[in-house]
């Protein structure tokens, strides 16, 4: 098995990993670049995100991982929304 094909298993057991475990995250988005992992989307929580990135990391170890996970903003609005 080549290195590419090894990074694709891993990426693939990742995925699987993310949307079975308790964390159950289908939101985040993982794509092979050059020698190197990025993941992006959106999750819940600082908490989800911190997961999502532990796991990532145990599947990925020894490849360049890059990340844009954005928590998802679940706070009240403030001020009511102006319409015109």
């Amino acid at each position: 098995m080549s290195g590419a094909d090894t990074a694709e298993y891993r990426i693939a057991h990742l995925r699987d990993r993310l949307a079975s475990e308790d964390i159950a995250e289908l939101g985040v988005r993982i794509e092979q670049r050059g020698a190197g992992v990025m993941l992006y989307g959106t999750v819940a929580s600082d908490a989800c995100r911190a997961e999502v990135l532990r796991i990532a990391e145990e599947e990925l170890a020894g490849l360049p991982l890059h990340e844009d996970l954005v928590v998802a903003g679940t706070d009240a609005p403030t001020h009511p929304e102006e319409l015109s």
